[in-house]
C-alpha cells in the first residue's frame, strides 16, 4: 500500500478513517449494540411516497419466473431464492437486496406480482432479517431498500395476512434503526445524503414523535448544504450522481407537502438549484454529456425529473462551483469541464477530463468523451476514466490525474484520484454572437512542469468552434525540448458519425442526412486513430478520434477550428 500512497498523507488519512469506520460499523452491528434497534414496531404505513424511477411489468414478469435482470446483470435462480445463493457479481447483489425492483410489480399491477413481491420481501426477513451483516445490511443498501420498501408498501402489503404486515413493519423499523445509528459514520457522499433521505422518508410515512421528523430534517438539511454546490452541482461533479440524488429528493419534497409539513428550506432550495444544473448538462438530444461517472442516459428518467423544473428557458451557460462551462448557440452545444476533481474522498467516479469537451449538433453528439460502461468489467472502467479518453490534451501518454492502482485501498475507497489538477482558472469571454472562454489546470506540472492552457469559442450562429491549445512552462515560458514535452490532443468521435477525409484532405465528420462538420488544423498533422466508447447502449462500441501529435517544444499553440457546413455544398 506505501508505494501507492507515497507522498500523500491525505489518503493515508482516508484509509485510516474509513478503516476505523468499518471497525465501528461491525461494533454496531455485534449483540452488544442490536439491542439498541429493538423498540415498538409501527402499526401502519401512513403514506407511500412516490417513485420517479421507470418502472416496466415485463420485469415483473421475468422475476416471476426467477430471472432477475438488476445492474446490466442477469440471474436465474432456477426456483431457488435469490437470497440463497451465490453470485459473484457485486453491483447485482447489491441491486437485489436494495429491493428497487419492487417498482416493477407495482407497475404489473396484478395479484400475481403483488404475491410475488410479498413472498420475495418475506424471503428477505426471514433469511437476513435478524443477521445484521454482509452486503445486505451495508449502509448505503438499506437507506436504499427502506426508501423501496415505503414506495411500494401498498403493493407488498396488498392482501397481505396480519402476521406478514406486523413482521414486515417490524423489519422496517429495525431497519431505520439501524440506519440511523450508522448514518453519521457513513462517508460523505451520495450514499450519506440518501441515507438521511431514507430517514426523513421514514419519519413522514410512519407514526412516529414530532421529534422525530423534526431531527431527520435537521440532519437532512445539514448535509443538503454540505453536498449541494450553490450553482447546483454535487461535490462528487457527477451529471449522473445529480440525476439519482434528484430521483429521491423530488418524491421526498412531495411527500412533506402530501403529509402538509412543509420542506425544509435547505431542500427547496437544494432542488431548485439542481433541476437547472441537470439541464445545464443536457444536450438537445436529451442526453447528459460524459463526465465524471457519467454513462448512458435514460431519457425517459430524465423527463421525469424535468417535468418538476419549473424555471423554463435557457439552461445556465456557467456553472463556476461545479467546475463546467457551456456555449449554446443556433443548435450547437458545448459543454466542457474546467474544474479541479473533486475531494478524494469523493473522487472514486471521478475521471482525469480537465478541460475535455463535448459537442453536439442538433440531436446528433460528434464529439464526446468516451463515458463509462456502468456494469461493465473493472478494467473498462479505470481506462474510461483515463485523460486518453476523453477530448482533450495528454502529455508524454500520462493522465492528468492519477488513480490508486491498489487493491486494497480500491477496496476501501473505490479507486480515488491521489493526485491531480489543483488550480484551474477559468474565464469566461462571451462577446457579440459568440460564446467562449478560456480555462487551464496545473495537472502536469508536478511532472513535467508544463501547464495546459485551452479556449473554446462558439461563433457565427453556431456553425463555427474554434480551439486554442498551449502547453507551457510557469510565466508562459515555451517547453523545453527534452523528451518530456510530446503531446497529443484527442477529438474523440460518437460512433454513429462518419468520418472521411475529402478531396482537399479535410477530415470531415457528417451525421446522416444531418449536419456535416469540417475539422481543420494549422501546423500540425491530423491522424485518425481507433477509439472506444465504453456509454453505449449495448455497452462500449467501437469508434474513431482525432489525434494531433505533437511536441510542445516545436508548437507552443495549436489553433484548430471545427465548421459547419451544408450537405454538397463544396
Amino acid at each position: 500500500m506505501a508505494n501507492v500512497v507515497g507522498n500523500t498523507p491525505r489518503l493515508w488519512g482516508l484509509v485510516a478513517r474509513e478503516l476505523w469506520r468499518r471497525t465501528r460499523r461491525r461494533l454496531r452491528a455485534g449483540p452488544a449494540y442490536r439491542w439498541r434497534y429493538s423498540g415498538r414496531t409501527p402499526e401502519r404505513v401512513l403514506i407511500a411516497p412516490p417513485d420517479l424511477r421507470l418502472a416496466d411489468p415485463q420485469i415483473a414478469l421475468e422475476i416471476y419466473y426467477g430471472r432477475f435482470p438488476l445492474s446490466g446483470h442477469l440471474v436465474e435462480t432456477g426456483g431457488h431464492s435469490p437470497f440463497q445463493i451465490e453470485v459473484n457479481n457485486r453491483a447485482w447483489v447489491r441491486g437485489l437486496h436494495s429491493f428497487r425492483w419492487l417498482r416493477h410489480m407495482r407497475a404489473a399491477g396484478t395479484e400475481l406480482a403483488a404475491a410475488n413481491a410479498r413472498a420475495l420481501v418475506r424471503d428477505w426477513i426471514n433469511t437476513h432479517g435478524s443477521r445484521i451483516s454482509g452486503v445486505a445490511w451495508d449502509p448505503a443498501v438499506t437507506a436504499k431498500r427502506i426508501v423501496a420498501w415505503l414506495q411500494h408498501s401498498s403493493v407488498v402489503l396488498q392482501g397481505a395476512e396480519y402476521p406478514f404486515y406486523r413482521a414486515f413493519l417490524k423489519s422496517l423499523a429495525v431497519q431505520i434503526r439501524y440506519l440511523r445509528s450508522m448514518a453519521p459514520e457513513m462517508p460523505p457522499g451520495k450514499d450519506r445524503l440518501r441515507a438521511r433521505v431514507a430517514l426523513a422518508f421514514a419519519a413522514l410515512s410512519l407514526p412516529a414523535p414530532a421529534s422525530a421528523l423534526r431531527i431527520a430534517t435537521r440532519a437532512l438539511s445539514q448535509e443538503l448544504e454540505r453536498q449541494i454546490l450553490p450553482d447546483g452541482g454535487h461535490v462528487s461533479r457527477s451529471p449522473m450522481v445529480l440525476m439519482s440524488l434528484l430521483a429521491d429528493l423530488l418524491p421526498l419534497r412531495q411527500t412533506y407537502a402530501n403529509q402538509s409539513e412543509q420542506p425544509p428550506p435547505a431542500l427547496i432550495g437544494a432542488v431548485e438549484r439542481m433541476l437547472p444544473a441537470l439541464r445545464f448538462f443536457r444536450h438537445q438530444d436529451g442526453s447528459l454529456a460524459r463526465f465524471n461517472g457519467m454513462g448512458v442516459t435514460i431519457h425517459d428518467r430524465i423527463a421525469a425529473i424535468l417535468r418538476y423544473d419549473e424555471t423554463g428557458g435557457a439552461p445556465l451557460l456557467h456553472a463556476p462551483h461545479s467546475g463546467y462551462e457551456r456555449l449554446s448557440i443556433g443548435g450547437t452545444t458545448v459543454i466542457a469541464d474546467t474544474g479541479a476533481p473533486p475531494p478524494p474522498e469523493m473522487s472514486g467516479n471521478a475521471h482525469a477530463g480537465c478541460l475535455s469537451f463535448e459537442m453536439s449538433s442538433g440531436r446528433h453528439h460528434f464529439i464526446v468523451n468516451s463515458g463509462v460502461d456502468t456494469f461493465g468489467i473493472s478494467e473498462y472502467r479505470l481506462l474510461s476514466r483515463a485523460t486518453a479518453a476523453h477530448s482533450t490534451a495528454t502529455l508524454n501518454d500520462t493522465s492528468s490525474a492519477r488513480f490508486s492502482q491498489n487493491a486494497s485501498v480500491n477496496e476501501l475507497l473505490g479507486a480515488p484520484l491521489v493526485a491531480g489538477p489543483r488550480s484551474v482558472p477559468c474565464e469566461r469571454r462571451d462577446g457579440k454572437g459568440a460564446q467562449g472562454f478560456i480555462a487551464s489546470h496545473d495537472g502536469y506540472v508536478q511532472r513535467f512542469g508544463l501547464f495546459h492552457e485551452r479556449s473554446l469559442v462558439l461563433s457565427h450562429g453556431g456553425n463555427v468552434l474554434d480551439g486554442v491549445d498551449r502547453v507551457f512552462r510557469a510565466g508562459g515560458a515555451p517547453a523545453r525540448n527534452n523528451g518530456r514535452d510530446f503531446v497529443a490532443l484527442r477529438f474523440h468521435i460518437h460512433p454513429e458519425i462518419e468520418l472521411y477525409e475529402d478531396g482537399q484532405g479535410r477530415l470531415v465528420l457528417t451525421a446522416r442526412a444531418a449536419d456535416t462538420w469540417v475539422f481543420t488544423v494549422t501546423g500540425v498533422e491530423a491522424t485518425v486513430e481507433e477509439s472506444i466508447f465504453f456509454a453505449g447502449l449495448g455497452g462500449p462500441r467501437r469508434t474513431r478520434q482525432i489525434v494531433l501529435s505533437y511536441k510542445a517544444s516545436d508548437q507552443p499553440e495549436v489553433r484548430w477550428r471545427l465548421t459547419r457546413t451544408k450537405l454538397g455544398a463544396e
